[in-house]
């Protein structure tokens, strides 16, 4: 119904002799469930679309999001932003877009078990039992959601993609208070697919497991230790410090400084290629194309077919995320990491799924090694500077490690250190790879978008907690 006025748009693009077009349709059916305290506050169902319109014109980027499909109110509205990009011109800086090959592809995500198949009241039933298990906890926050997103990708150069990827979300917020200490846990489930993936969580046992870990360190954790000590950190930790440490850096526009009054800039530099980051034994991915995760699509918002991009391989700085303006500046191909949140956003460069590839060690093997040391399953906060360089991890479910076993937990361990320490303080990576979901924010007006971070467990050596 909607595609009619999707090629309507792109041929009045086309009329008005624009380097380059694209249209975007994108429509998604929402429903969300939120559970606090124990008490149903919000059922809710959505749905929207509206189409993204971008063109080059005169070397200049232009951009409207439309929701009216009105073709007099669609023309009117791509006409004023051709007259902005014109009278803009001399101001702006000249932007050349990569050449890639054009596609035509539908796809789409299945879901094995539809989410309108599964009764509402099924479904907060399930929220409640999950609560029961954390019912001592003093605030409690859970959400169960679904979003599935449609996509119409067309251009001038005749790309012609068309999507759809449901999604299924679960969040929880817990906080414990025991013995005059608190303590707090934010965490996401998402994954793409039906509502299989919710049965597969087993949500009652997972928030029961999250609250017992919480309990047990309010209750039982002492200091760790001061001196230097060997770390192991649990997959959990491995993939916010490579989300932050390396997948936000490693974004072309953020080193070109292009985010620098939004998100900040970055460490890295363009001319970085090939110089050493970390440990040999490191090597981390940026994967969209990775089956059921939170962060998949096989073509990106530009129409680029996507692709596993290595961004550190043994240690070294291998490539960057590109869209295809930054590719064509630092002329390469574009590696398809454009992404819009939704129609009226404009695609910038994002992560996907990104993680630490895994070793050959189990994380018994990486413990036993060690004399006397600190093991840090997940973590309460982070906090990392403008330009990715210098880091803190607080530890939330952690232990001490003596003579090769897990002991006593430790309350709060910090890891404070910068990007290329990290890296390079890794001696051994572990096999046991998970993966795990952020919604990643980026942009000028805002942008969430679903992403995993991942990884094994890993030990890093020669550490001073704080």
């Amino acid at each position: 119904m909607y595609d009619g006025y999707a090629d309507f748009a792109l041929k009045f693009l086309e009329k008005n002799n624009v380097q380059y077009g694209e249209v975007r349709l994108e429509e998604h059916e929402e429903e969300g469930l939120i559970l606090k305290n124990g008490t149903a506050e919000v059922s809710g169902f959505d749905h929207s679309i509206g189409m993204g319109v971008r063109f080059l014109l005169n070397n200049s980027l232009g951009f409207v999001s439309i929701n009216r499909f009105e073709k007099d109110s669609i023309k009117k509205n791509i006409m004023k932003a051709i007259r902005v990009v014109r009278n803009g011109n001399r101001l702006s800086e000249k932007v050349r877009l990569s050449e890639e090959l054009p596609y035509k592809k539908i796809y789409k995500v299945m879901q094995k078990v539809k989410f309108k198949d599964i009764k509402l009241s099924d479904k907060i039933e399930l929220l409640h039992e999950t609560d029961s298990g954390a019912r001592n906890a003093i605030g409690r926050y859970l959400s169960l959601s679904s979003d599935i997103s449609k996509k119409s990708l067309l251009t001038t150069e005749g790309t012609r993609i068309i999507s759809e990827i449901p999604r299924a979300n679960f969040t929880f917020f817990l906080t414990l208070k025991i013995n005059g200490k608190s303590s707090q846990k934010y965490w996401q489930l998402c994954n793409s697919g039906g509502y299989e993936h919710v049965k597969k969580w087993n949500l009652p046992k997972y928030i029961l497991d999250e609250y017992k870990a919480i309990e047990k360190n309010l209750k039982h954790a002492r200091k760790p230790p001061r001196e230097k000590i060997d770390v192991v950190v649990g997959p959990e930790v491995t993939g916010i410090m490579v989300h932050e440490s390396v997948g936000h850096p490693f974004e072309a526009d953020r080193i070109f400084g292009r985010e620098a009054a939004q998100a900040g800039e970055s460490f890295i530099h363009k001319n970085m290629i090939g110089n050493r980051l970390g440990s040999e034994i490191v090597n981390v991915v940026d994967d969209p194309t990775l089956e059921n995760s939170a962060g998949f699509y096989l073509y990106d918002d530009e129409g680029v077919k996507a692709r596993r991009r290595f961004l550190i391989k043994d240690g070294k700085i291998n490539e960057f995320l590109h869209n295809r303006e930054t590719a064509a500046e630092m002329n390469v191909k574009s590696n398809g990491a454009a992404r819009a949140e939704d129609f009226d956003k404009e695609a910038i460069i994002r992560m996907a799924n990104t993680f630490l590839l895994p070793g050959e060690y189990s994380e018994e093997e990486l413990i036993e090694d060690i004399k006397l040391g600190v093991y840090i399953r997940d973590y309460t906060e982070w906090n990392i500077d403008d330009k990715r360089f210098q880091q803190k991890y607080v530890g939330g479910d952690a232990y001490l490690i003596k003579n090769g076993k897990i002991r006593y937990p430790v309350i709060k361990p910090v890891l404070e250190l910068t990007t290329p320490a990290l890296w390079n303080s890794i001696d051994a990576v572990g096999k046991n790879i998970e993966y795990h979901t952020g919604t990643c924010g980026k942009g000028e007006p805002m942008q969430g978008v679903p992403a995993f971070l991942g990884g094994p467990s890993i030990r890093i050596k020669d550490i001073k907690l704080g």
